[in-house]
């Protein structure tokens, strides 16, 4: 039926052409007054349409690439036809210009019918100008904000751009109809069925869901991955505002579409924070990081370098993690003052020398053992280097004069039921205790403290990868176990907003990160495993194995004796310290380090259970006369 329409088309326009074009001679002739030069022109036709493809087309998908393939055939038709009249009756009484007149009704009469037959399927004229030869990947965007504007308009700039976008989904309803640069807001979130449905009807079948909006929650976002991986679709995102916010301009590579992470399914909100404080607080300063390598040391490494610091110090007793962030600030922030310094917290002298020489205005301590069983099993090392590094490092800021001295703690220092949580309390303590042991002091003792930074060292997000890349299955301590989350860089920006904030009217008050709602574990390990394009409990198992020694089934950032009070940053929050008498605090401490030293283990965890009252371990009962953290 098509060709059968193209070569009455062919005949059609020919004989319109000569007719017309005698019309405007004043001489009209009848059709058919040319009838062998039709015959010809139509047979040339009938191969031109054959070669050039035109009766492959279907018109349901008619497109520019059937325009482009119409006018090519057309065109050939008609060179190929010009010598074979000229030498069947060198072109005889033909009017030149009547096959200029032919080309133009030509392509119209072939291109017309196909487009109106789709403009009438589909009802969309913007379906009309597409190309079925398109090998950009047709996507949804998830989100009706300005960044889907930013990406729709990149895409759009190149034929060479990876992406179309077919349609949008937005949390607004009454967006749903409108458009953004031609592309409609087909549906809310929650018609995601319905609108891929759509599209198929119309063979615009979307392969990627891209998240385009910072806003969407995580519990949105696991049900769109559910949905698209029930449609057969994969979910991503594009780079968030944060992470644009360096680019002096915004460009396709900067909008490099990144698959999901792990913390795209907790959705935390991306807060908008005053980075100029802070900027004012490190610009121009010396600031040393000790575990400079570690998650939290070399994340604050990289903002400190940003904000242009004097020089930044960077102390670490691994000599691989020194290595990588000395490495990585060359790289990145080569303008950047900087000296590598291999030290351990708990070598007093060695502190002394490199605080003497360095003479740091501001010190961030990250360093500490943090591996909860690992600590379980060395409680003398974990004490060494969580309550003797954090004293000696303090006592050397403070000896140095330094500004400020910033004790980066955690959440299992609050009711701790482990050797590693109960340290940290401890450090805590030390901090607030040199903090009040005179308010005149110059050096100001900062703590933060904050729950699991995502993809941490021993951090339960890398078990579940490195379990997901053998085939499983993922092990979780117990079907309850929660757990806080951040990301390193929002634990970071709120850590150095924390360290500049003038809301140290009361001394010794502990910041205390807002972490959101906590996270399940076992449904952290169902997420993790539908990113991989699997299915939970089909694919990979979840196995239950016990909760650890030292570990809790649900983790607590304050205790119930420290009223949090909020801040004029969002985000950050203030505990009201457990006062207790520093004095006799730091003689114990003292004492507490002595066995550590001595490797008496039983003696130490019969000490930290008094100290600290909630934590409770098995083996002797008490010393007497120790103090404990009200």
């Amino acid at each position: 039926m098509v060709a059968l329409h193209d070569l009455i088309m062919a005949a059609v326009s020919f004989e319109l052409s000569v007719w017309f074009r005698y019309l405007t001679y004043g001489v009209p002739q009848e059709f058919g007054f040319l009838w062998e030069g039709t015959l010809i022109f139509t047979a040339v036709a009938a191969v031109a349409f054959w070669v050039f493809g035109l009766y492959r087309g279907i018109w349901y998908y008619a497109s520019l690439s059937d325009l482009t393939a119409i006018t090519k055939a057309v065109t050939a038709a008609t060179l190929v036809f010009l010598p074979i009249l000229f030498a069947v009756n060198r072109i005889g009484v033909l009017p030149r210009s009547a096959l200029v007149i032919n080309w133009v009704l030509l392509v119209l009469l072939l291109a017309a019918p196909r487009f109106l037959y789709r403009l009438f399927k589909d009802g969309n004229f913007s379906s009309v100008l597409e190309r079925v030869d398109d090998p950009r990947v047709p996507v949804l965007l998830a989100g009706a904000g300005d960044e889907a504007d930013t990406f729709i308009r990149e895409m759009g700039r190149s034929r060479q751009a990876p992406y179309r976008v077919v349609g949008l989904l937005d949390r607004d309803t009454t967006r749903v109809g409108r458009n953004i640069r031609g592309i409609g807001v087909l549906g809310t979130y929650a018609d995601l069925d319905r609108v891929v449905g759509a599209l198929r009807t119309r063979y615009l079948a979307p392969q990627r869901v891209i998240l385009a909006s910072d806003r969407i929650d995580g519990a949105t976002v696991q049900r769109l991955l559910q949905q698209a991986t029930a449609l057969g679709m994969t979910l991503a995102r594009l780079p968030r505002l944060t992470e644009l916010r360096h680019h002096e301009s915004v460009g396709a590579s900067a909008l490099a579409v990144r698959p999901i992470e792990i913390e795209d399914l907790l959705g935390r909100t991306q807060r908008v924070l005053d980075r100029t404080p802070v900027a004012r607080f490190v610009i121009g300063r010396r600031v040393l990081i000790t575990g400079a390598g570690g998650t939290i040391g070399s994340e604050l490494v990289r903002q400190i370098a940003a904000l242009g610091p004097a020089k930044l110090a960077l102390v670490d007793n691994s000599e691989f993690n020194l290595y990588r962030i000395d490495l990585e600030l060359a790289e990145q922030y080569a303008a950047v003052t900087r000296v590598a310094i291999m030290a351990d917290v708990r070598d007093s002298k060695r502190l002394d020398s490199v605080f003497a020489a360095e003479r740091p205005e501001i010190v961030f301590h990250a360093a500490a053992m943090k591996h909860v069983p690992l600590a379980e099993t060395n409680p003398c090392e974990a004490v060494l280097t969580n309550v003797g590094g954090t004293l000696e490092t303090a006592r050397a800021a403070h000896a140095c004069g330094a500004l400020a001295f910033v004790l980066i703690s955690t959440d299992k220092a609050v009711n701790p039921s482990s050797v590693m949580g109960s340290t940290k309390r401890i450090a805590e303590a030390i901090c607030q205790a040199l903090e009040n042991k005179d308010s005149n002091n110059a050096t100001r003792f900062i703590t933060v403290r904050f729950g699991n930074v995502l993809g941490s060292t021993g951090s339960v997000v890398p078990l579940f990868q490195r379990q997901l890349a053998r085939g499983g299955p993922l092990t979780v301590t117990h079907r309850d176990a929660t757990r806080y989350f951040m990301t390193t860089r929002e634990a970071v920006e709120l850590v150095l907003q924390a360290a500049a904030s003038e809301e140290h009217a009361n001394f010794g008050k502990i910041f205390v990160l807002d972490m959101g709602d906590p996270v399940a574990i076992a449904d952290l390990a169902r997420q993790m495993i539908r990113l991989a394009g699997l299915a939970p409990d089909k694919d990979v198992r979840i196995e239950y194995t016990g909760l650890r020694p030292g570990e809790k089934v649900v983790e607590e950032i304050f205790h119930s004796g420290e009223p949090l009070t909020p801040t004029k940053t969002d985000g950050l929050l203030l505990a009201s310290p457990r006062v207790t008498d520093g004095e006799l605090l730091l003689s114990q401490v003292e004492r507490l380090l002595l066995m550590a030293a001595r490797g008496d283990a039983a003696a130490v965890l019969s000490l930290i259970s008094t100290v600290v009252p909630e934590y409770r371990a098995a083996g002797p009962e008490p010393a007497r006369g120790t103090v404990p953290i009200a």
